[in-house]
């Protein structure tokens, strides 16, 4: 009995002891910052426990932002000043040297030809040109010591239909001064044999230049659009100007091989009618509505008047006569309300030119109704020409073509527009790079790879506020290991332009791709996909994306890629899980940007300079010209 009471007593006080002795509860701080927690509070007071836990979590996320690592920004690629490509002196000397004895020193070598003879001429001569065309003209005469543009004593018949075509260079959109070259007069001192063949020889050589001049120009353009910024991705051209020399010389025709250096498919031709119309035509008076001009039903403004007088001149026939009243009316009153009467005029305006149908003028309204002027005009057309050179000559039987500025993607087939149909792009921020590729799946139901430029830019600044943000919204989050991991556990103030994890969104009615994905792998990660935001394809500026494609109809888009069925598509996407088909055979696809793009029927249709790159591309080309223009001088 007494040993009982000794053992509870034992028990007693040993409780005793430990709600007296305060335990330690551990933080990743220093030991000042810790907490005296003692196990009487643990059990008896639970507020004060928690409020003091509540500063251990406050001292906690105290010290990771003291120790965070820098707010960083993944910058987008960069808009470069253009270096224009840089005329070179090739010395023709070598070129003068005849390989085959002769019997005396100071005669030509017997059975020499007429170029054997000329070309002691070009000892000491030098010319400018650029670096594949000196290169070229070198290696070809080294290899065929022979006049090209010569016949006996004057320039021949291939030499001036050359020339015409050269002269005629502002047709292609080139510039017809970097391809001038005078012919030898016909009338010459007949005893003065020595400068003639000087006078030819010198001719000759400048021909060559000019003419190889003309076929890397008409072939791959001008400028190097890598240069332009790092939104541009193109391989340049390779030209083999040596063999296009030796085809010069063959053929009896050198005005057509050299016109037939341009591109030839149906949208360059069209857009040469279009050029030769532009400066055919008398420019026209023009109606210009005020630049940032915005009406809203009911709203007052005195620019209603232009646009009344815009759609006048620029509505169908049935647009005037269905609305013949109310500008009847507004002839007689006038006035500067946006009525009702004048909005429901602007919306079937927008319908006829396959506009947002909302009766709000803005800027894509305003386009449609206002006229460029053919300068203007003139200026985009020949940029899309030089742009349409740094595309292959073809573009292929079946093809996609996205161009930015109209905001339009069509599925070609055979020179026909299968499908098209509105897209959005990237904002100005995040803008869709110039480049082409070759598609090759269409994934159903797909993940979001979130890139590290928007988990850097936008998310880590959300998670370092709240470290269960990505957990909430159900992203899933993998480590270097690839295993599964929570946003929560990850020390958010510790990333930098570097993230330890990777994150994707699982597929699902929110997923930012929607329901498919088409693909077309490179390196700016920029593919064609759907969206759960379908209220921006109503817009008429659609430049809202991080810089990939988002499709308003992706289904149709992935049948036609496919071949198959738009039934097809939806039991793939039915099935409810990831899953990737094959894209059979090599479809290009063209992810463009032209501001003035043949349409099928041939007219030609012009757009906005969405991302200011026609004015770059205008730099480029007026430093490219100083340069050779300087080098001729």
């Amino acid at each position: 009995m007494k040993a009982g009471k000794m053992g509870w007593g034992c028990c007693v006080a040993a409780l005793t002891c430990m709600l007296s002795v305060g335990f330690v509860l551990p933080t990743a701080g220093p030991v000042q910052a810790q907490q005296r927690v003692t196990l009487f509070d643990l059990i008896f007071n639970p507020r004060p426990r928690r409020e003091r836990l509540q500063r251990i979590e406050q001292e906690r996320l105290r010290e990771r932002r003291a120790a965070a690592a820098p707010v960083v920004k993944i910058s987008s690629p960069r808009v470069y000043a253009y270096k224009p490509d840089a005329m070179k002196v090739f010395d023709l000397s070598s070129l003068s040297r005849v390989e085959v004895a002769s019997v005396d020193p100071y005669l030509p070598p017997l059975g020499s030809s007429a170029f054997d003879e000329a070309r002691r001429f070009l000892d000491g001569v030098k010319i400018k040109a650029p670096k594949e065309v000196g290169t070229a003209l070198l290696e070809y005469y080294s290899a065929n010591p022979d006049f090209v543009w010569v016949d006996g004593t004057a320039a021949n018949d291939n030499a001036r239909a050359a020339i015409a075509v050269m002269a005629k260079a502002g047709e292609y959109g080139l510039s017809p001064s970097n391809y001038t070259v005078d012919i030898p007069a016909d009338g010459f001192d007949m005893t003065d044999m020595a400068s003639r063949q000087r006078q030819l020889m010198l001719f000759e050589m400048n021909m060559s230049a000019r003419a190889l001049s003309f076929v890397l120009d008409a072939t791959r353009g001008r400028i190097d659009p890598n240069r332009l910024s790092g939104y541009h991705d193109f391989k340049r051209k390779e030209v083999d100007l040596k063999a296009a020399l030796g085809n010069l010389a063959a053929t009896s025709d050198a005005g057509v091989y050299l016109a037939g250096s341009n591109p030839g498919n149906r949208q360059f031709r069209a857009l040469m009618d279009e050029l030769a119309a532009l400066r055919a035509a008398e420019e026209t008076e023009l109606i210009i509505i005020a630049k940032g001009t915005f009406l809203r039903p009911g709203a007052q403004n005195p620019e209603v008047a232009n646009v009344v007088a815009a759609i006048r001149k620029r509505g169908s026939d049935k647009l005037l006569v269905d609305h013949g009243v109310t500008l009847y009316e507004y002839q007689m009153s006038g006035g500067d309300i946006y009525t009702p009467e004048l909005v429901a005029m602007v919306k079937d305006f927008q319908r006829e030119n396959k506009l947002a149908v909302d009766g709000i003028v803005g800027r894509m309204t305003i386009a449609k109704l206002t006229d460029l002027s053919n300068g203007d005009k003139i200026d985009k057309v020949v940029l899309a020409m030089e742009r349409l050179r740094w595309l292959p000559r073809e573009l292929g039987t079946k093809h996609v073509f996205i161009n930015q500025p109209a905001y339009r993607a069509t599925f070609v087939k055979n020179e026909k527009d299968a499908i098209s149909m509105r897209v959005v792009v990237g904002k100005k921020s995040n803008q869709t790079s110039f480049f082409q590729d070759v598609i090759e799946t269409v994934e159903y139901n797909p993940y979001w790879g979130v890139p590290r430029s928007i988990i850097v830019n936008e998310m880590v600044p959300k998670l370092r506020a709240d470290p269960s943000y990505l957990d909430r919204l159900g992203y899933e989050l993998t480590d270097r290991r690839g295993r599964r991991v929570s946003s929560r556990s990850v020390n958010w103030y510790a990333v930098g332009a570097t993230v330890p994890v990777d994150v994707r969104q699982p597929p699902g009615p929110k997923n930012a791709l929607g329901e498919l994905k088409i693909l077309f792998p490179n390196k700016h990660a920029i593919y064609m996909h759907d969206t759960p935001s379908k209220n921006l394809f109503e817009r008429d500026t659609r430049a809202f994306s991080h810089g990939c494609v988002r499709l308003q109809d992706p289904r149709g888009m992935a049948a036609a890629v496919l071949g198959k069925s738009r039934e097809h598509i939806a039991s793939q996407i039915s099935q409810g899980h990831n899953l990737a088909e094959p894209v059979p055979g090599k479809i290009p696809v063209y992810v463009s940007y032209f501001t003035a793009w043949p349409k099928e029927d041939g007219s030609v249709g012009y757009y906005t300079d969405m991302y200011g790159r026609d004015k770059r591309l205008n730099m480029a080309i007026e430093s490219t010209e100083k340069v050779r223009v300087g080098s001729q001088g």
